[in-house]
């Protein structure tokens, strides 16, 4: 805050105690001599008197000095170090600071909420009760009675006895144990006689750590009871609370969601009669965009297409400093677990109000876009409107019907609706190929869960074209969003990809070239020389691992108001314009559209607009933190479904290599699990960081990187996710050692005594 000026002041006039007193107390914890000097126009000699006065309000208690800052007594910093004591009725942090004085009385207690101001916030386990944060003290929100509210920086002392898991009581009654949830920390626990605190079997809880002794588990207690496992939701629900991730909506945003009222024509365009259709999974609740193309009929652009893209208009409904906009911000994002969704938005508003229902009126902000006959967008308007889809259809539904399979429903849209999308897109595809953006082959498994809420089956769904079709219609759109916005001079959030960084593109190259590979060293590399190699492995042994590789290379996406493009894409600009039920940064763009063309007045505030670098590093946080949360309750799911095939065999590849050993990611399930190096065979592997393998000393038995191998499952913790592998096949053979076909290079056999035993589970052997 900038201090408030009082005029200047002749040499020796300074102000009275009680003015000094009143800018402290407009000022908490922001104020120095320098500060007040410059506020009450001090200068020259004046500041040595200015000096001496502090000096003497310090010495009568009045006011306190903390690092060069001066504040009343009792008063709090804008940044404190707080441990965190406790949970409300509403299962929210507490904390108190750990620089107070007693004599001053109870320390207050400091509502703590756990958004990340940084740029590149570390994803990891949110703070739990025992922590202690670094926190910026803010105002609290509208309806939380607190004086402040703590708004975690970063944890700096975890506690470290502290361990998240699963009660298991025996059956027997001799007693109770935890099942850890962390991969890190997966040996099991001992709870004390008089430890459980009245946890219940199946119980997630917080423990401390008692003893831990030579013999024997470590003794443990119950510190907090977080739920039953026993739940339907209860898998993800360790990822929640491990990842501190929102998942009860506020009273004040559940009641505003309630109140709304569906949105009229008032101030919007009509175009109720084109038929656009949206395109989603089958099982999908919310349908947030709807799609429309045709010939353009304009003589001059022959060949040429009209696409329109409709998203819905959450920002009719999530209005700026509302307690629904606090919360969306706070969840930054949906994150989507197998069994359930957590929303950014409260259903009234996603699934209901904001969702494009087949034959319902909505409310929606669409971008008409002429596409040449080239592929190449050559110009766009947005519009507010209020729309009517003509159909709900699935991707898989609408692919048979343009594949010569439509269903009676389909039939009737196939012609009017779905040929000219599919010509379209077939003219979108031509200007997408010429700009070569980067085309990686990763398919991605899917789980589908049985009725119970276990793992029934793992699958690769197809990738089809009605797939592609709606991605490039929403990049066009998102394109055209942010070049609107930055025409403007209207501030948004861009979603930026860097490229690779110098040590990745090393480390790529190094990796490349033992496989005969080249990697240009272009000083402007672009995303087409990493599909010509790509390109080159495709059919090839190797085409799995070097996708792997190249995506491993690249830069992790992220959302800022400051432009450096998206490398992935090849796009000078790009912003995120078609999910804004499920981010929160899609809203924010809708609200630049609808202040800069003059649509309303819900758009983007100036106080908003100011805060664009923090609500950035938010939500580009709770990307990470919802990625993880999603990927480790798919671990856990597969661990939960293999945990009664322990001892059955597997085929899988290498997916990871480390000093320690393999990570082996199964073929049929995508289960990732670890192999130990120290379980490999009769050698001693050492790690060849350049090839990305582990590598025998004495006879160059190799295990790398994409290696296909079978293994057998030793061991699986289901509530962390944890599988620990056995290795059955042998590795490869470099050429140069011992036990290549031209035995050039004589290999070092272990130290005598220290030569390890073969294992008869090895192939040749079985």
């Amino acid at each position: 805050m900038a201090p408030t000026h009082h005029g200047d002041r002749e040499d020796g006039v300074l102000p009275s105690r009680k003015e000094i007193l009143a800018y402290l107390a407009e000022h908490p914890g922001e104020a120095g001599k320098r500060e007040l000097a410059r506020a009450f126009g001090i200068r020259g000699a004046g500041r040595i008197a200015l000096k001496r006065l502090l000096k003497e309000l310090e010495a009568e208690g009045i006011v306190e000095r903390r690092r060069k800052r001066l504040i009343k007594p009792g008063d709090l910093p804008p940044v404190a170090v707080l441990a965190v004591v406790g949970r409300d009725a509403d299962g929210e942090l507490i904390g108190e600071p750990v620089a107070w004085d007693a004599d001053k009385g109870p320390a207050p207690r400091i509502p703590i909420m756990a958004e990340r101001h940084r740029a590149r916030a570390v994803v990891g386990p949110a703070p739990g009760v025992g922590d202690k944060v670094l926190a910026r003290l803010v105002d609290p929100p509208a309806g939380m009675e607190a004086l402040r509210a703590g708004r975690v920086i970063k944890v700096i002392d975890r506690r470290a006895d502290a361990v998240l898991g699963v009660v298991q009581i025996s059956v027997e009654g001799r007693g109770a144990r935890i099942l850890p949830v962390d991969k890190k920390r997966a040996r099991e626990l001992e709870i004390e006689p008089d430890g459980l605190e009245g946890a219940e079997d199946g119980d997630l809880v917080s423990v401390s750590v008692t003893r831990v002794g030579r013999y024997g588990l470590p003794k443990a207690r119950v510190v907090e009871r977080i739920g039953s496992m026993k739940s339907e939701r209860a898998v993800s629900m360790i990822a929640i609370h491990t990842h501190g991730i929102p998942n009860v909506f506020p009273a004040a945003a559940l009641a505003e969601a309630e109140e709304a009222k569906p949105a009229t024509l008032k101030d919007r365009e009509d175009w109720r009669t084109l038929p656009l259709v949206t395109i989603d999974p089958p099982d999908a609740k919310d349908h947030d965009d709807a799609v429309h193309a045709e010939p353009d009929p304009d003589p001059d652009n022959k060949g040429g297409f009209l696409v329109t893209v409709a998203i819905a208009d959450v920002a009719h409904y999530v209005r700026p400093r509302s307690a629904l906009d606090k919360e969306a911000l706070k969840r930054g994002n949906s994150v989507y677990f197998p069994d359930h969704v957590v929303p950014m938005l409260p259903e009234r508003i996603s699934n209901d109000l904001c969702s494009l229902k087949e034959a319902v009126d909505r409310p929606a902000l669409a971008v008409r876009m002429v596409f040449g006959h080239d592929g190449r967008k050559r110009s766009h308007t947005f519009h507010r409107i209020m729309m009517r889809s003509a159909a709900r259809l699935a991707y898989a539904e609408a692919q048979a019907a343009i594949d010569g399979r439509p269903s009676e429903r389909t039939e009737i849209l196939l012609d009017p609706i779905l040929r000219p999308l599919w010509d379209a897109y077939a003219c979108l595809k031509r200007g997408r190929d010429a700009r070569e953006p980067l085309d990686l082959d990763l398919p991605e498994r899917k789980i589908i869960l049985d009725r119970n809420g276990m793992v029934d089956r793992v699958y690769v769904p197809e990738r089809l074209d009605a797939h592609k079709l709606i991605e490039e219609f929403m990049i066009q759109a998102n394109v055209a969003a942010a070049e609107t916005l930055e025409k403007r001079k209207t501030g948004l959030l861009y979603r930026i990809h860097d490229a690779p960084s110098l040590e990745k593109l090393e480390a790529l190259r190094e990796f490349l070239s033992t496989l005969d590979i080249k990697l240009v060293k272009a000083g402007n590399l672009r995303p087409s020389q990493f599909n010509q190699i790509l390109a080159r492995v495709v059919g090839t042994p190797n085409a799995h691992l070097v996708n792997e590789v190249v995506l491993r290379s690249q830069s992790q996406a992220e959302y800022s108001p400051a432009n450096i493009g998206h490398f992935g894409l090849n796009l000078r600009r790009y912003a995120h314009f078609t999910s804004p039920i499920r981010r929160y940064a899609d809203l924010v763009v809708h609200r630049g559209l609808i202040r800069t063309l003059g649509y309303g007045p819900d758009g983007l505030t100036e106080e908003q607009e100011a805060k664009l670098e923090p609500i950035g590093a938010d939500i580009s946080a709770a990307e990470r933190r919802a990625m993880a949360a999603e990927r480790e309750t798919v671990d856990r799911l597969i661990a939960l479904w293999l945990a009664d095939k322990v001892g059955a065999r597997f085929h899988g590849r290498i997916g990871g290599v480390t000093k320690a050993g393999l990570f082996i990611n199964l073929d049929e399930t995508g289960a990732d699990g670890f192999a130990p190096a120290a379980t490999l065979g009769q050698d001693y592997y050492h790690y060849d960081e350049a090839s990305r393998a582990l590598i025998g000393r004495a006879t160059g038995e190799t295990f790398r990187l994409g290696d296909n191998v079978e293994v057998r499952l030793v061991e699986a913790a289901p509530f962390a996710g944890a599988l620990r592998f056995e290795v059955l096949s042998d590795g490869s053979y470099l050429r140069g050692t011992r036990s290549s076909p031209d035995g050039r290079r004589p290999g070092r056999v272990p130290p005598a005594g220290r030569a390890k035993p073969r294992r008869t589970t090895k192939k040749g052997s079985r």
